[in-house]
């Protein structure tokens, strides 16, 4: 949906075909946008921070010490912006549905009688469409064999600002601001899954920060890795999702998904003011350009989950003196808050 807004505000008339459950949306789980992300999403449309929450820091834990391990901050006092998955969803839909070059599809027969010959580019981002199933099928996979539970609670009024990561020997659970009055919590959970019971005493042993009034809907999803060996196919580009999974630890599925948006967006203004047809290779240069990076900075994410999952079982022992020397280092402290705000540089 963000693309669609991106490509249609460049005057492209696009066709977006997709299940009724389109417009059917009612999940508690949240998105974590990066403050450059952020950024140029207020480009698109500056009321989406009608939606957002700030959040000033994000403080590192390990469930050993009640000392913080690392501090993520920059220079802004805003380091990402929290938003419920469902508003940022209504909110681009919304745009869409009110622009002139988009065209909301009704394929039948499961896109049966679907030609991809009659565009210039097909994005795909369904994982169950044919498309997948025929083209994109080839992955690099993992499964960690734990699943991701979430929920929001409502608790007292205070001033909720920062973000918590621990690093429990059940798994990483973060709690996540999104009002002075609500904070978005996820577990994953090294192990099977757990019921909205079980999950509740996992936050009281674990919250030191919230007087707890009710729990939101409860939801519980399966985490692994993956990685698009090839982007496209002929006219066809995989997106989202398709192309990368990360773990939910670092909150950075979505952004890696804004910056590729960002990469494509580049090249077609490229390919429009030098009078080029939109064609495949518009889809060669964005693999190119970025496929590489999301393998590494994917990787180095699923290196931190590793790296605390062992730490863990060692007693906090790795941890200790690695982000002692991290802290003291302002070098490697810059520089790890850059590129979680933005990633790689292409």
């Amino acid at each position: 949906l963000v693309l669609a807004n991106v490509l249609a505000n460049k005057k492209l008339h696009i066709d977006i075909f997709s299940s009724p459950n389109l417009y059917k949306n009612d999940s508690s789980r949240t998105l974590a946008i990066s403050k450059d992300n952020y950024d140029y999403l207020k480009k698109i449309d500056k009321n989406l921070n009608i939606y957002t929450w700030p959040s000033k820091r994000i403080k590192i834990y390990v469930e050993k010490k009640s000392s913080e391990l690392f501090e993520f901050k920059n220079e802004e006092n805003k380091n990402f912006y929290l938003i419920k998955y469902n508003e940022i969803y209504n909110f681009f839909l919304k745009k869409l549905s009110k622009n002139n070059f988009i065209n909301f599809a009704k394929p039948k027969n499961s896109f049966k009688e679907f030609s991809c010959n009659k565009y210039n580019l097909v994005i795909n981002s369904d994982s169950k469409s044919f498309i997948t199933k025929k083209y994109f099928h080839k992955k690099i996979n993992k499964n960690y064999n734990s699943i991701a539970h979430t929920c929001i609670i409502n608790h007292q009024k205070i001033k909720n600002n920062i973000a918590i990561q621990i690093f429990t020997k059940l798994g990483p659970l973060a709690f996540l601001p999104l009002s002075n009055n609500q904070t978005s919590i996820v577990l994953s959970y090294n192990g099977k899954k757990i019921n909205i019971d079980q999950f509740k005493e996992i936050i009281k042993k674990f919250n030191i920060n919230y007087k707890i009034k009710s729990y939101e809907k409860y939801e519980s999803f399966y985490i692994n890795f993956s990685m698009l060996r090839n982007y496209y196919h002929k006219n066809i580009l995989s997106f989202g999702d398709l192309l990368h999974r990360v773990h939910p630890l670092a909150g950075q599925g979505f952004n890696m998904t804004i910056r590729d948006i960002k990469v494509l967006s580049k090249i077609i203004d490229e390919k429009i003011y030098l009078g080029l047809q939109l064609d495949n290779s518009v889809l060669e240069d964005f693999e190119n350009k970025t496929k590489h990076l999301n393998y590494i900075y994917g990787s180095g994410i699923d290196f931190i989950y590793n790296f605390f999952k062992l730490d863990s079982k060692v007693n906090n022992l790795l941890s200790d003196p690695i982000f002692k020397i991290l802290n003291r280092n302002n070098f490697l402290n810059k520089y790890a808050n850059y590129f979680s705000d933005k990633g790689i540089n292409i």
